[in-house]
């Protein structure tokens, strides 16, 4: 007898190995910690972190609160904020305490694992010394993920 299996499609379930992996692939990145949290840091500076969420959010937030893992991510200005916000509300959100600043919460389970590499190679770019980060983008061609 002969066995025939199918293909079966998992779907992708990001977690903070691949967030690590991602992050500390990019130059003169190193892992910490901020607030007993772990935080990925180019040249001291957090571009991505892991971020629980805290009384205050969870009254602000509701029945919307959600569970899982939370990843924080410096966006470039309030603007790309906004657009991620607009683009996939099941995936970005926000709280009253990031009011004003530039930097995007993520469902970590529900992101995608092209969406998270995006996300965190533009948090990179967007702590990064000019420098480096121009030598990074003309090593790829001037593009990234």
């Amino acid at each position: 007898m002969r066995l025939i299996l199918a293909s079966v499609s998992v779907p992708f379930v990001a977690t903070w190995d691949d967030v690590a992996r991602l992050a500390l692939a990019l130059p003169e990145t190193h892992e910490g910690t901020t607030f007993g949290n772990r935080a990925w840091k180019v040249k001291d500076k957090s571009f991505v972190w892991e971020r629980p969420l805290r009384q205050s959010d969870l009254a602000a937030l509701g029945d919307a609160a959600p569970d899982g893992p939370i990843l924080g991510a410096r966006v470039e200005h309030e603007g790309a904020k906004q657009a991620l916000l607009a683009e996939d509300p099941s995936v970005f959100f926000t709280t009253p305490h990031f009011d004003g600043y530039p930097a995007i919460l993520v469902r970590l389970d529900a992101i995608g694992d092209v969406e998270l590499e995006e996300l965190v190679t533009e948090a990179w770019l967007v702590r990064a010394p000019k420098r480096l980060a121009q030598a990074y983008l003309e090593e790829h061609d001037g593009s990234h993920p």
